[in-house]
């Protein structure tokens, strides 16, 4: 029973300069007409996957927290007509921007149900957060931290990244610090990554994006291992950290390789062992909405090998990494029955060990996890 459902809402009132989420100026978009699409593919989502109770639920985008609160109350009821959960026994969780955020569209989504929220904050220094393109200062964040607390949100994460351009290992100590002196339950920390059709992209093709080397990168990403230990923090996957309890229990989901549902424009979902991608563009989203009741522009039926591969190179992003146990009663086959060589190779080099329950990542392993995740694909 699928117990796991994303929401995609694509408006930005602002593109950041590494994005490459689908995303689409608020201005001038038939957001009204989309959301009633959404509410469409909700229903005939429920009418031919039926569930009977969700366990987690993740509004993303986007900026969620750009719709205006007549828009926002309709999506949140659609929600609620469509999709059975227990408000306050579910993790709900909207991604907000720190600058967008009033107390009215926060008490609403507290009685909507909604009872986490993550920030993209991404740095503390206000000239790197203009370099990257993100509208908000160090300012906002606190101040919207403190609002939200104040309406009584009480699991709060943040996203951090590093490996920023002209960023320092100073710089990203700082904004450590920062962090912790919000008092917060959640932090991810990510590495920038530079996607195709971004402006860092079409920067750095120019030669104009000056990044940290490599080693600079792998030194933030350490001292981020580090920091979080040492603030309380632990490390539950590759690139996030929590206070005991408050793990997203909506991202496990996805590690752990378990089903779920994508509802929105460039949404991806894992239905009846089938994944999905739903149309990108709006106007082809809200068009599939109303030919055939649902958006999806490609489908894949995921063989045996392929189930088992993804769990081992999803699963291997969790600190505590693959439990021997569970692929058994997922596959009816041991995990070193079908991958004896690969983990035999990875714990060769050092970036794999074994516990009696698991195979994880060494510390090493970590600082080049891809590689070894690359280890495991197409070697059934």
């Amino acid at each position: 029973m699928i117990k796991a459902a994303y929401f995609h809402i694509p408006f930005c009132s602002h593109i950041c300069h590494y994005c490459d989420f689908n995303k689409v100026f608020f201005k001038g978009q038939p957001v009204d007409e989309y959301l009633q699409a959404m509410e469409k593919e909700m229903k005939h989502t429920m009418e031919v996957f039926p569930t009977d109770q969700l366990d987690t639920l993740f509004v993303g985008g986007g900026t969620p927290t750009v719709l205006e609160m007549k828009q926002l109350d309709f999506f949140l009821n659609s929600i609620h007509k469509y999709f059975p959960f227990t408000v306050g026994e579910v993790e709900f969780t909207f991604e907000a921007n720190p600058n967008e955020l009033s107390k009215e569209k926060l008490r609403m989504l507290k009685e909507a149900g909604v009872n986490r929220l993550s920030f993209g904050v991404q740095t503390f220094n206000d000239e790197l957060l203009q370099t990257i393109g993100r509208t908000h200062c160090e300012h906002d964040v606190i101040r919207t931290i403190e609002m939200a607390k104040e309406v009584g949100f009480t699991n709060i994460s943040i996203d951090l990244m590093y490996g920023l351009p002209g960023q320092t290992l100073e710089q990203f100590r700082d904004t450590l610090e920062k962090a912790f002196s919000l008092d917060i339950q959640h932090i991810s920390a990510y590495s920038l990554i530079v996607e195709p059709k971004t402006v860092f992209y079409n920067l750095m093709k120019k030669g104009k994006l000056l990044l940290p080397s490599q080693e600079e990168e792998a030194e933030m990403y350490e001292e981020a291992m580090k920091q979080m230990e040492m603030h309380g923090y632990q490390q539950y996957e590759i690139s996030n950290y929590a206070c005991p309890g408050f793990e997203s229990r909506h991202n496990l989901t996805y590690w752990n390789n378990e089903e779920y549902y994508g509802i929105g424009a460039g949404a991806h979902s894992y239905v009846n062992g089938t994944r999905n991608v739903n149309a990108g563009p709006l106007k082809k989203y809200i068009q599939l909405i109303e030919q055939t009741h649902f958006p999806y522009i490609e489908s894949h039926t995921l063989t045996l090998e392929e189930k088992m591969e993804e769990e081992m190179f999803l699963g291997l992003r969790k600190t505590e990494g693959v439990s021997k146990q569970q692929f058994v009663q997922k596959f009816h086959r041991s995990l070193h029955d079908v991958f004896a060589e690969p983990v035999a190779t990875e714990t060769q080099k050092g970036l794999l060990e074994e516990t009696e329950t698991h195979v994880r990542l060494t510390h090493r392993g970590k600082l080049l996890g891809n590689e070894v995740f690359q280890a495991f694909i197409g070697i059934i």
